[in-house]
């Protein structure tokens, strides 16, 4: 009996209106709990019964502190003489404008992994891939947090070859993340793509797309994967105007038919929304578009504001769509449509995901 002297249904109906951060103490009352608070037959009846909550994870520069080892990095030359920051994962739950820090992962002292990626499978936040702090080397480190217990794992590392700035997507309702493109430790762009399932910890090979895609973008649209935008090796730089999208069957990669600019401009970012039904993508002179399921060509939604220039971020939710970044290096965090973070929170954002827990 899950609660003395209720049925479980009533019970259940209790146990599923728990706000998510209370998950791991309600876990350890008994195993009874434990047991159902892990079943994912209770998350379904939580989002069956509209019990659920957005919540955008955020990995963010402390904003008020940085880390001394920083100032003597290797790299510091390469990053124009500026102190690294030391990253965290934090969430912002856009509904209610709460913000609120996440544990660190144990294996990482020195914060998140620079330039990582971020993905959201039901209770579980995983960070994929980025640079070590202090050596800048790249990483295929895998790191999963569960809200249900409040605890971090390592997950399986990414297979070689160790690549950096790579397209990554998960689609709705979905237990696996999809890797793809960036480039090797040589610099070298490349065209391989993998998956890994968060449920059984495990990786997948998969095909090659059809061209070297560095610095790419990733999005779930319309009920497929698609990469967005990227270089080649010998077009380091130029931006591609093309876009390709994995089949059902993950079996191979096609053409994606989005009209994208031809300039060669960079899509900073983009993401999907409007359940995957469009994507909105932020150029780099500021434009803000979104391509709409049938309709030709982009929509224009206007200019970003001018305080989030830098580092540009877009992420979605249920029917929300927030951009976040900063008027200069080192300044500020703004996010539109959601007002101006506290102070605490105020550091740069280099990556982001929106779970619904």
């Amino acid at each position: 009996m899950l609660i003395s002297g209720q049925p479980d249904d009533v019970a259940r109906e209790c146990l599923i209106r728990i706000p998510f951060g209370s998950f791991p103490t309600a876990r350890s009352v008994c195993s009874l709990w434990k047991r159902e608070i892990d079943s994912p037959y209770f998350h379904c009846r939580r989002k069956a019964a509209g019990r659920t909550q957005h919540v955008i994870a955020l990995a963010q520069a402390e904003s008020t502190s940085v880390s001394p080892a920083s100032t003597a990095n290797p790299a510091d030359s390469a990053s124009g003489g500026y102190p690294i920051p030391s990253y965290r994962l934090v969430l912002l739950e856009p509904v209610t404008g709460s913000w609120s820090r996440l544990p660190p992962a144990p294996p990482l002292p020195r914060g998140l992994p620079l330039f990582c990626r971020l993905a959201g499978i039901g209770h579980q936040a995983i960070l994929l891939g980025g640079w070590d702090p202090d050596t800048w080397a790249a990483s295929d480190g895998v790191h999963v947090y569960d809200f249900a217990s409040g605890t971090w794992r390592r997950g399986a590392a990414m297979p070689g070859p160790r690549r950096s700035f790579f397209a990554c997507g998960n689609g709705a309702g979905m237990n696996t993340v999809i890797v793809a493109g960036g480039h090797d430790e040589e610099k070298n762009a490349l065209r391989s793509a993998m998956a890994y399932d968060v449920g059984i910890d495990a990786w997948a090979t998969l095909p090659d797309m059809l061209r070297e895609r560095d610095e790419c973008c990733g999005a779930w649209l319309r009920g497929r994967f698609h990469v967005v935008g990227g270089y080649p090796t010998t077009e380091q730089g130029r931006f591609s105007p093309t876009a390709e999208v994995l089949d059902e069957s993950a079996v191979r990669w096609g053409a994606a038919k989005l009209e994208l600019a031809e300039d060669g401009s960079r899509m900073r970012t983009c993401v999907a929304g409007r359940e995957g039904r469009r994507l909105y993508v932020c150029r780099d002179e500021g434009q803000l578009a979104a391509s709409v399921e049938g309709a030709a060509g982009w929509q224009s939604m206007g200019d970003v504001p001018a305080d989030l220039r830098v580092a540009t971020q877009l992420v979605t939710w249920d029917g929300g769509l927030m951009v976040t970044g900063l008027a200069s290096h080192g300044g500020p965090l703004a996010a539109y449509v959601m007002e101006e973070g506290p102070e605490e929170y105020s550091g740069h954002v280099h990556e982001r995901c929106s779970l619904e827990i």
